[in-house]
């Protein structure tokens, strides 16, 4: 039996990379680290701005890694283990995470920060141009 898409539609041509991307996503469920993703107020005249928030306590800005790959945003922690340890009780594991977010066409980082313990990286979506195009149309004999 084949599974139908809602993307199978005669009317959605050329969004097969978009359902791959979203069968990705649906993939990528691991919870750490939690992220907030909020919506910045545009001045006047101003693009929408907006800002992904990771919870990287434990993390220095070494061991964090900030890149775009194709349309991807790509977060990666690494902590490096700091020698041996006598824990009584460890609680705090040095995890390495990776967390990707799929940007839409047109967006674009301004940057990352490190405060605190969160990792904040701004981005911004410009408004897209309305774009009309005339198609001509020839006339065969």
């Amino acid at each position: 039996m084949s599974r139908i898409t809602p993307f199978a539609s005669p009317l959605l041509l050329g969004f097969d990379a978009m359902e791959k991307t979203l069968e990705r996503i649906s993939k990528a469920s691991d919870g750490y680290p939690p992220y907030n993703i909020e919506r910045i107020a545009a001045d006047t005249g101003a693009p929408e701005r907006l800002r992904i928030t990771l919870a990287v306590a434990g993390f220095s800005e070494e061991e964090l890694d900030v890149s775009i790959e194709e349309n991807q945003l790509v977060i990666r922690g690494r902590q490096v283990e700091q020698g041996e340890r006598d824990y009584l009780y460890r609680g705090i594991a040095a995890r390495q995470f990776q967390r990707t977010f799929v940007l839409a066409d047109g967006m674009q980082v301004l940057g990352a920060g490190l405060k605190n313990g969160l990792l904040s990286v701004d981005l911004i979506r410009p408004e897209p141009a309305r774009m009309v195009k005339k198609i001509n149309i020839s006339v065969s004999q």
